[in-house]
């Protein structure tokens, strides 16, 4: 078995600030963050994407394997197909396939299967699951690792000021036919990316947010 080679950590990132003030700093940020569909046709650069791309791909993944494939599309032709693709998976979702629990929790949201956004959005990011190597050789917690990576690409687009959605149309099969991808990589998210409109407006429930108390745990608990 081939042996490990170990390297000296030089690069490691520096805040500048201590770790409370960095943390808490970054923290502020994606606390704006909100999930929109009212985008502007304000271009975003390639060079933005390709800076969101790199964030997303410094994540951990198991063994190293990075099974995650980044198609970014700005082609107003492809964005059209895609936005026909989805609507008609949501049209479906909505009248059939979503029971009435589902609706009831998303009524709040006042979704629909409307997704024009798909077209005005200057980037669609379509986040591929590769369930092997490009080589044909095994890959390990697949889904976590592309999980992790489509979050840090989510903060990245925050941390440059632009929005993001992230939208699972389902199945999402046409993704993978109309971008033409090879048969192991499985479409896992399809995240529109750029500037929110200037009459953009979220849901008042999307606005709350449990206290930390009920996510956060000490455990033991520090001493009173």
């Amino acid at each position: 078995m081939e042996q490990p080679v170990f390297v000296p950590y030089h690069n490691r990132h520096d805040p500048g600030c201590s770790p409370e003030q960095a943390a808490r700093a970054f923290g502020e940020v994606l606390a704006k963050r909100r999930s929109v569909r009212q985008f502007s046709d304000r271009p975003v650069s390639r060079e933005t994407i390709q800076w969101l791309v790199r964030a997303a791909c410094s994540a951990p993944s198991g063994a190293n394997k990075q099974p995650w494939r980044f198609v970014c599309v700005s082609d107003p032709v492809l964005k059209a197909q895609i936005r026909l693709g989805a609507e008609a998976e949501e049209t479906e979702f909505y009248r059939s396939r979503a029971g009435g629990g589902w609706l009831r929790d998303l009524a709040p949201l006042g979704t629909d299967e409307n997704k024009e956004y798909l077209e005005i959005a200057p980037w669609l990011i379509v986040v591929f699951k590769l369930n092997q190597s490009d080589e044909g050789g095994k890959v390990y917690y697949a889904e976590e690792s592309v999980g992790i990576a489509t979050g840090m690409l989510l903060a990245a687009a925050q941390h440059a000021g632009l929005a993001t959605l992230t939208h699972t149309p389902s199945p999402m099969r046409f993704l993978g036919e109309i971008l033409g991808r090879p048969a192991h990589e499985r479409p896992w998210m399809l995240i529109p990316v750029g500037f929110p409109s200037a009459d953009c407006k979220v849901p008042e429930h999307a606005l709350q947010r449990r206290p930390l108390a009920h996510s956060l745990i000490f455990d033991p608990e520090p001493p009173s």
